[in-house]
């Protein structure tokens, strides 16, 4: 096996927050769940239509990998959905079927990822045998055409790292008192979208070394639809009043300006022809689905505010706090709860936007 192949790759860990707190991911992931469930039809057709499984025989072993899985339970309930759908389309060929497989599950996350927890939770009558495999799925995680289907949610908005030139005090693209690019000046633009493209071309080649031939991915990936501004999104409200309040305790003076400047969120929110792009560059994959998700928030502005604020936390407190320290942790998260009252009780109603995609391993 070739070194390369298998080489550490240069990705920082930014795992979800463990344990079952009330700031938990496990207790503040609703919003990803909802939008997993919504998809479960359209994945069950995708499987039942895309998958080839006379290319999968004689494998008595079906390999399942959910990357990003976090902690649960939205990662078992993921599962659960696409084993069905699987069990579903080898039933449908039939008396003259072949027997149905057993089925391995590999639980993927970063190292840091609260995989205690995520065993402990394991359902205890699930149909499959149970994998944890720590580390980046910006590098290569399995043997070459091993495995016959990936899953992702809400994960690859995650970029590999920060881009270098962002933090960079001589560099043009410098992000001074700022923490994204949204917003900001066209040379930071130019270096998150050159690091989501680098990233996505490592993702796209690792998975397609993995994958067998007409082996399929599902994946939830948030980002902007086609024709609509990033502003108007709810990703852009999320990370810009996060700013906004990092911003207000550097004035306060709990927060130095140094430590905002040398910050910036590891994310990118992508776009259908972004990701087409990629999948092109590639050449291995087709793109057998590509739908926009689009979840409107009710009228509740109360509820809405505490929903994202306390995701929002359960997705950035551990990035804050390795940064920050903890101690500004709840004087943060409570000024971010307040502006986000605030601003969703006077601006129009936001979409909360994401893609199901489907890729299909073209045949070697």
């Amino acid at each position: 096996m070739a070194a390369e192949e298998i080489r550490k790759v240069n990705s920082e860990a930014y795992p979800m927050k463990g344990g079952d707190g009330p700031y938990s991911y496990t207790k503040n992931s609703t919003y990803q769940r909802e939008a997993m469930e919504s998809t479960k039809e359209l994945v069950t057709k995708d499987i039942g239509e895309k998958l080839d499984i006379d290319h999968l025989l004689p494998s008595n072993v079906f390999h399942i990998v959910d990357l990003g899985c976090s902690v649960g339970p939205n990662t078992f309930s993921s599962v659960e959905n696409i084993l069905e759908a699987v069990l579903l389309k080898y039933q449908s060929q039939g008396p003259m079927n072949p027997q149905i497989p057993e089925f391995q599950v590999f639980f993927n996350d970063h190292t840091p990822n609260d995989f205690n927890l995520l065993f402990k939770s394991l359902p205890p009558n699930r149909q499959y045998y149970a994998v944890g495999v720590p580390g980046s799925f910006y590098g290569r995680l399995f043997p070459r055409a091993s495995i016959h289907l990936f899953h992702s949610s809400f994960a690859l908005q995650w970029l590999s790292e920060v881009p270098k030139e962002v933090v960079e005090k001589n560099s043009p693209a410098w992000n001074k008192g700022r923490i994204h690019y949204l917003s900001s000046t066209d040379e930071v633009v130019r270096a998150y979208n050159a690091q989501y493209v680098a990233d996505m071309e490592c993702f796209l080649h690792a998975r397609a070394q993995e994958l067998v031939d007409g082996g399929l991915m599902v994946l939830i990936i948030p980002g902007c639809p086609h024709g609509t501004s990033v502003s108007d999104t709810m990703a852009y409200l999320t990370i810009q009043l996060l700013e906004a309040c990092l911003i207000d305790m550097v004035t306060k003076g709990v927060v130095s300006e140094e430590k905002l400047d040398s910050f910036n969120m590891p994310m990118y929110i992508m776009s259908p022809l972004e990701l087409e792009a990629v999948v092109e560059r590639n050449g291995c994959l087709i793109i057998e689905t590509l739908k926009t998700l689009s979840h409107v928030l009710g009228s509740d502005t109360v509820l809405n505010a505490k929903l994202f604020a306390s995701h929002g936390r359960a997705g950035f407190e551990r990035l804050i706090k390795q940064h920050f320290g903890e101690e500004i942790l709840d004087e943060l998260f409570d000024l971010y709860h307040k502006k986000f009252e605030e601003e969703l009780s006077i601006v129009k109603p936001r979409k909360a936007s994401s893609f199901l995609v489907v890729l299909r391993r073209k045949a070697k």
